[in-house]
């Protein structure tokens, strides 16, 4: 089997690469090393793919190779590139977001329509709900993102269903809830949470933590790209979340325990396009995909923990 995976050096890509290299694909990864965040960590994300001869890297923005090259004789694709970041996706920045997540998506899908795949996987998110009182979200549930990312990501959404009711380009959907891991990008709240800890420093909770998530482990994630990849659904959005509803106070003792040490907290006021709570039913990727979350928060946060003790 032949795959291209796109974003294949950022947390979720290069994880998904991997998989797909040890279940025997050929897979092609394009990354362009967005500034976002430090290249050094992407590079080393797919050091070891580097070293499989199944895999090909293209060095790359999507918008600017040959798709129709890259996509000869491919059976998957795998979308998990974006600008991503709810808080820097405000005012001029929206445009690269626009750029990233919305162009590139639909000049992907374009491509796509005479290629003969045989499944278009978009790693959508769950900031597309925004702040909903209906808990928890269903993929039926109204989608009022509250930031512009969650705009751009709703809009690559509309794009995969149009082209599959238009082309029959036979998309489905991820809507990743929180996901986090070993190699987690440093910006996300765990990485900060655990490194902060580890070396005695002040957490920064925006908000006054009573706020909840819904975490997915790494793992589960990428099991939810290979169900999705082997099954016959087409045109159809899935929730993925982790079963794990938490507020984040609670993840601050959780951490505490598995660290054995006590977090300084300082509370600051919350973020424009922070949603207040996070919750996936699942219960439509768990029926129609077999999509069934198996890492739980602790054992998900004390490998994420292992992973940042060998960093620092």
């Amino acid at each position: 089997m032949n795959s291209v995976v796109t974003g294949c050096a950022g947390f979720i890509g290069s994880y998904l690469t991997e998989r797909l290299l040890d279940l025997g694909h050929r897979v092609i990864g394009v990354d362009c090393f967005t500034d976002y965040y430090s290249r050094e960590i992407k590079e080393g994300n797919i050091e070891d793919s580097l070293k499989n001869r199944n895999f090909r890297f293209i060095q790359e923005n999507i918008r600017d190779i040959d798709l129709k090259d890259v996509l000869k004789n491919v059976n998957f694709v795998f979308h998990q590139a974006a600008q991503a970041g709810v808080r820097h996706s405000w005012g001029k920045n929206f445009e690269i977001y626009t750029q990233n997540n919305i162009l590139a998506t639909q000049k992907l899908l374009e491509a796509c329509k005479d290629s003969g795949i045989g499944k278009f996987i978009y790693a959508s998110s769950s900031s597309v709900y925004g702040d909903t009182n209906e808990l928890p979200m269903k993929e039926t549930s109204p989608t009022r993102p509250i930031s512009p990312y969650g705009v751009s990501k709703l809009a690559a959404e509309n794009l995969c269903y149009l082209y599959w009711k238009n082309y029959k380009i036979p998309s489905i959907s991820l809507r990743y809830f929180t996901v986090y891991g070993p190699r987690q990008r440093p910006d996300m709240a765990f990485h900060k949470f655990i490194k902060a800890i580890l070396n005695d420093k002040e957490i920064e909770i925006y908000g006054d933590g009573n706020q909840t998530r819904d975490f997915t482990f790494i793992s589960d994630a990428v099991e939810a790209n290979i169900l999705a990849m082997n099954s016959n659904a087409n045109g159809e959005i899935y929730n993925i979340g982790g079963g794990s509803r938490t507020r984040i106070n609670n993840c601050i003792r959780i951490l505490e325990e598995i660290t054995g040490k006590k977090a300084g907290i300082r509370y600051m006021d919350g973020e424009k396009g922070d949603m207040v709570h996070t919750y996936a039913d699942t219960s439509k990727a768990e029926s129609e995909l077999g999509y069934k979350p198996k890492v739980s928060l602790r054992g998900g946060l004390r490998k994420e923990v292992e992973w940042i003790t060998k960093m620092i």
